[in-house]
């Protein structure tokens, strides 16, 4: 599936600009992952940039509608990182698609929150702050700080340095420059 593809389907099935924007930063900042892991740039880019597609008209439903829509595609891989982009759904994690679509969703937009609150947005945004605002539970509280923890985890990776390329990442994002 191309990156044009995926937009096709985003725009079909996602209208607010919240959302839009959080399908922008995760797909945008799973791009700059795929790198470093050696995988598969679009790929990631897709899976980031679809994961919440049919989060806003079939909430109750999520992610089911747009997982059988990537299986009908072919699409089996970017699905199933989909299905599995909450530990409470209770799907396997295969790969480091999987786990890095569960360690980048809450966390991006979480970074997102704090940036909005600071009147220098991501610029000196340090993971300091960030986790100094994790422990804050009324600061973004529909955040799910365990989701967070538990994709660090799987991903295998310190939480400082992630939350630090999650931030340099999104200070090359087209979608935050144009939000923030």
């Amino acid at each position: 599936m191309t990156i044009h593809d995926a937009e096709k389907i985003l725009e079909e099935m996602t209208e607010t600009e919240s959302l839009l924007l959080h399908a922008q930063t995760v797909a945008h900042v799973m791009q700059q992952y795929a790198s470093r892991f050696n995988e598969d740039p679009e790929e990631w880019y897709v899976t980031g940039l679809l994961h919440d597609a049919d989060y806003e008209k079939y909430p109750e439903q999520h992610p089911s509608i747009i997982v059988e829509k990537l299986n009908s595609l072919g699409e089996d891989k970017i699905a199933h990182a989909i299905s599995a982009h909450y530990t409470k759904w209770n799907v396997p994690y295969n790969n480091t698609l999987d786990k890095a679509l569960l360690a980048c969703d809450e966390l991006t937009g979480f970074i997102i929150a704090c940036a909005r609150v600071r009147p220098e947005g991501l610029n000196g945004l340090t993971p300091k702050s960030v986790k100094k605002k994790l422990k804050q539970k009324s600061f973004a509280a529909k955040v799910e700080r365990d989701e967070i923890e538990a994709g660090i985890n799987m991903l295998g990776v310190d939480m400082d340095e992630h939350i630090r390329f999650i931030i340099e990442s999104l200070q090359n994002c087209d979608a935050v420059k144009e939000a923030l």
